[in-house]
């Protein structure tokens, strides 16, 4: 191998490296939302309201190093169908990259509550 088929073979492995640093850490802040979401399935759900099962999602994802600004209330969705509740979480988040390149990824979740919540 040449030099430069090494400063070729450096340099994508470089950029690789860069993109990873970049967008490991959202991934892990969904990882967060996903972790905070399960105990908050796991929990018991009767009498609460929407605006109660959000403001304990958020506290819990703050225990989860979830940013504050990743997430807002209105991403926090309750579905209900027959005696049951799905709680869900859709949400983009911006990455900035190189100069005005950013990635945008889109995460979306659901979880199957226990018990019935009241309510919207």
């Amino acid at each position: 191998m040449t030099l430069i088929g090494f400063l070729f073979v450096l340099a994508i492995v470089g950029f690789f490296g860069y993109m990873a640093m970049k967008l490991v850490p959202a991934y892990t802040e969904y990882m967060g939302v996903s972790k905070a979401m399960s105990q908050i399935a796991s929990g018991g759900m009767e009498g609460k309201t929407l605006d109660d099962v959000r403001r304990d999602l958020l506290y819990k994802m703050g225990f989860q190093y979830v940013d504050d600004a990743t997430i807002k209330p209105s991403d926090i969705t309750l579905d209900r169908a027959g005696n049951g509740a799905t709680l869900r979480v859709a949400y983009d988040k911006v990455v900035p990259f190189l100069y005005n390149i950013s990635f945008l990824l889109h995460f979306e979740k659901s979880v199957q509550l226990q018990g019935a919540p009241t309510g919207q």
